[in-house]
């Protein structure tokens, strides 16, 4: 495995384990929310929910988290569509003398 692929795994591992923490967390806030009977807006407030507050902040952190371990993935992803695009295109640039017999006689022959 290439390096750019062991660090794109390791990318969305971490972006799967934050994903798992967070509905975790969520799970939990909203458990307690409910079970306390307050309204969304205030509950999910840290400045009018101290004793939630680390937990609230927790949760906007891992989520931003995920959204820039995305954007990596992402931009990877384009980054080797790109390749991809380059390297058949250059394919297809080749002269005829560098092509293959097989590939001439495919062209020629409708193959």
């Amino acid at each position: 495995m290439e390096t750019d692929d062991r660090e794109f795994v390791a990318v969305m591992r971490r972006y799967f384990a934050a994903k798992t923490e967070l509905a975790a967390l969520t799970a939990q806030l909203e458990a307690e929310r409910k079970a306390a009977g307050e309204e969304i807006g205030m509950f999910y407030d840290p400045r009018q929910n101290a004793e939630r507050a680390a937990d609230l902040q927790r949760s906007h952190h891992l989520k931003a988290e995920m959204a820039s371990l995305m954007q990596r993935a992402e931009a990877w992803g384009r980054a080797a569509v790109a390749a991809d695009q380059r390297e058949k295109s250059e394919q297809e640039a080749e002269p005829e003398e560098w092509q293959s017999f097989e590939k001439r006689a495919d062209t020629l022959f409708g193959a």
